[in-house]
């Protein structure tokens, strides 16, 4: 399907059943949600949707299960981090014979390539399909920064429409609109600078939290894009100490606390992570349950 990059594409978690195995009934039920609040694409296999985990097998079940979903109302798209450009062209045909929209690709994993190996294998795996691509920058946890020069280099290969900007610089916004103009399309992808990025020309949002709460990250997109800046901080305002449980490295424990107590997700994550208990649950806890406490009306 034909699609652009932008709105809000909520990078969703995967839901694991308590004997670890997919439950999709429960992915159903939060897909529901997010479809219901105007999401405008979803994005599968993320770090928060625990790639690194997640089977051939697994993947191709959740991608299909999707795009049967969502009925073509808005793209399916899946994520490749892969330590090899082979297996990521692997996954790359895979992904479109599942039927995705489009990839959204990290740099390699577990080696720090530089500026040649880096333009490389994204030109190699965008050269073997068609799928539009999205690059995911994120130097801070991936150790690799895509730079602007980089991606001067990749406008050749033309399925390279879209960037998610996660160098929590949100200055970057402006220096690849000013250097690319709308060659690409930019989502950010640090939930804590959303409406910072929006304001500043982002695209769209590849967020987190809209996990567990859809509504209200649709209204703060909606409103930045309709220029009532006022009504959208009043939001973001509320919104800011759930959006930090984002920038955790136990995102993935956070956000699905967050959309347990949301009534649209489990706790279950698969190991080495673990659920969080003790101490750090009540205090994550409290964050979450003060924020469903003063929800705002939308």
């Amino acid at each position: 399907m034909s699609f652009q990059w932008e709105g809000v594409m909520p990078a969703l978690t995967t839901k694991f059943t308590a004997n670890d195995e997919l439950d999709l009934p429960l992915f159903k039920k939060n897909l529901d949600a997010q479809l219901a609040a105007g999401v405008t694409g979803i994005i599968l296999g993320g770090t928060l949707g625990e790639a690194s985990v997640l089977t051939t097998d697994e993947k191709e079940k959740l991608v299909k299960f999707a795009v049967a979903e969502v009925a073509g109302k808005v793209p399916v798209i899946i994520n490749i981090a892969e330590g090899s450009t082979k297996e990521a062209i692997r996954q790359a045909e895979l992904a479109k014979a599942w039927g995705a929209a489009g990839l959204m690709i990290l740099p390699p994993m577990r080696y720090k390539s530089d500026h040649r190996e880096t333009v490389t294998y994204f030109r190699t795996i965008a050269a073997t399909t068609d799928l539009p691509i999205m690059i995911y920058n994120n130097p801070v946890d991936y150790k690799i920064d895509v730079t602007p020069d980089m991606f001067d280099e990749l406008q050749s290969s033309k399925n390279i429409t879209a960037i998610k900007e996660s160098t929590r610089d949100v200055t970057n916004v402006t220096r690849l609109i000013n250097r690319f103009g709308d060659r690409y399309k930019i989502l950010c992808g640090v939930d804590t600078l959303a409406m910072e990025e929006l304001v500043l020309g982002a695209d769209g949002l590849v967020a987190g939290l809209v996990c567990a709460f859809p509504a209200e990250t649709v209204a703060i997109y909606n409103l930045v894009k309709a220029g009532k800046i006022a009504e959208a901080t009043k939001i973001y305002r509320w919104f800011m100490p759930l959006l930090e449980l984002d920038i955790h490295p136990k995102l993935v424990q956070y956000i699905k606390l967050a959309e347990t107590q949301a009534g649209i997700g489990s706790e279950n994550v698969r190991a080495p992570r673990l659920v969080i208990e003790g101490e750090e649950r009540e205090r994550v806890l409290k964050i979450i349950n003060d924020g469903i406490a003063t929800r705002p009306n939308l």
